[in-house]
């Protein structure tokens, strides 16, 4: 068999599916809730962004503080994201996506209503816990639609994430301009409470379960080794990478982490399947996305701020938050436009192959946004080009794992996936702010990074997603597995 053949497989016209291959009103109905769910997913990550000097202004606090309301939000997500897959799998997908819609509500609650940080904090890290609907939804839609359409419905909702990301920015800018900034969390109250109703009465509960139960010692380890290792990543401009809190904490992580897949192997009813993971499919899939995720969020820390850096810097345009934030919509106006292509090439030529393309993608635009900034319009092209890429190879991660995990564990394995794609992203914006911090040009007595901090960062990301793309096609897939056999 050959790699087209892998792609006929999740091509295959499915039970129930007519004959013109038209989508039944039960597909569209999941298909539209989990591509809601992923927007918000998104848009919670990046709604804050533009307007922390705000908020850090009215409350009186300091940035470091500030920053809390993003890194609280990437600590319990990183922790609620593999637990919440297990959960799924264990007691199902669409009772931990109506927990996630409602966690979402809350936690924007309690900030909208919140004029103290501490709270506004409290809020955030609730909103965490709903970061898992991209993983239990994409394993949701794996469960339900056509097989044919899986790939195009996996294709949308990664598209969702690129819109939602890249909308995020330039939304909460102008809200930030023209009114209270709690705006912005009454819009994901609204947003959580419309997932939760669309998916309480427009999904069905597939029925894959896993047996056995939730493993409460190998949770709470992996929960302290992943603020372990996401905590330092997050703050590491800030204490230093040589400081004694940053080198402690690295250390304590890897040595959870060790204790962590020891454990798992032994228990009965592991948290993530340590064995089923280690499978070379799974394994170099989840490292290639650590990889994809360090490019794709260099596009959102080096778009923005390059652009409305002042033109006495050498390579800013003076643009207003907005503009900077408008800057990223093309991006993923490309992803939505590219998804029919990411599912047409999965299809056509398998996953694997459309991650290593996707990735390649993502490398071209970042060589476009080193060798072409003198004009606005080619930020823009280079962004567009490295966020569609990055659409592709995102649409394309989930169809590897399903192919390789047992749908017992989908939930679990997709989440596992995810998280790789959080520390990617942790992983960058550590590195993107050691670069800022260490490499600046001063303009009227205010640090701004240097042209050439940039660049050794865009340089950075077109070498992972290089590397990201080699990695994608050493990925055996099931007809590799037959190919071997029949050699044999």
């Amino acid at each position: 068999m050959s790699e087209g053949s892998e792609a006929a497989v999740l091509g295959q016209v499915g039970d129930g599916e007519d004959a013109k291959g038209r989508w039944n009103p039960s597909e569209i109905a999941a298909l539209s809730v989990v591509a809601m769910a992923g927007l918000l997913a998104a848009l919670t990550q990046s709604l804050l962004i533009p307007v922390l000097p705000k908020i850090m202004l009215d409350l009186g606090s300091s940035s470091g503080g500030t920053q809390w309301l993003l890194t609280s939000t990437l600590l319990v997500a990183s922790v609620a994201v593999p637990v919440a897959g297990r959960l799924g799998d264990l007691y199902g997908k669409k009772t931990m996506l109506l927990f996630c819609a409602a966690m979402l509500a809350v936690g924007s609650l309690i900030s909208a209503l919140s004029d103290n940080l501490a709270l506004m904090i409290v809020g955030r890290a609730v909103v965490g816990l709903s970061s898992a609907v991209i993983p239990l939804g994409i394993s949701l839609l794996s469960s339900t639609l056509a097989p044919r359409r899986v790939a195009s419905g996996i294709a949308l909702v990664s598209a969702m994430l690129g819109i939602g990301g890249a909308l995020g920015v330039p939304l909460a800018a102008w809200i930030g301009e023209h009114a209270d900034y709690h705006v912005l969390f009454w819009i994901t109250v609204v947003g959580g409470a419309l997932s939760f109703v669309g998916t309480w009465f427009l999904l069905s509960e597939p029925p894959e379960r896993a047996t056995g139960r939730l493993d409460l010692p190998g949770t709470v380890v992996l929960a302290v080794a992943l603020v372990c290792l996401l905590l330092p990543l997050s703050q590491a401009s800030e204490w230093g990478w040589g400081s004694a809190s940053t080198i402690g904490l690295l250390v304590g992580a890897v040595v959870l982490l060790v204790g962590f897949v020891g454990w798992e192997r032994r228990s009965p009813s592991p948290l993530v399947d340590v064995v089923v993971n280690a499978r070379p499919a799974l394994l170099l899939t989840n490292v290639a996305s650590v990889c994809v995720g360090f490019a794709l969020f260099a596009t959102l820390i080096g778009t923005a701020s390059y652009v409305e850096a002042p033109a006495r810097t050498g390579y800013g345009f003076g643009s207003s938050v907005v503009v900077g934030g408008l800057c990223l919509l093309p991006s993923g106006l490309a992803m939505l436009l590219l998804s029919p292509v990411s599912a047409a090439l999965t299809n056509r030529v398998g996953p694997k192959i459309t991650l290593a393309i996707g990735a390649v993608v993502v490398a071209a635009g970042f060589l476009v946004r080193i060798g072409f900034d003198d004009h606005l319009w080619e930020i823009i092209v280079g962004t567009s080009i490295a966020g569609a890429g990055s659409g592709i190879a995102y649409a394309a991660m989930p169809s590897l794992i399903g192919l390789a995990a047992p749908a017992s564990s989908l939930a679990a394995a997709n989440g596992l996936n995810t998280l790789c794609r959080t520390v990617g992203s942790s992983l960058a914006s550590a590195v993107g702010g050691t670069l800022f911090a260490s490499q600046v040009v001063d303009v009227a007595g205010q640090a701004f990074p240097s042209q050439g901090a940039y660049r050794v960062l865009f340089a950075l990301c077109a070498g992972a997603a290089v590397v990201g793309a080699a990695i994608a096609l050493t990925v055996p897939t099931r007809s590799d597995e037959d190919d071997a056999v029949a050699a044999a």
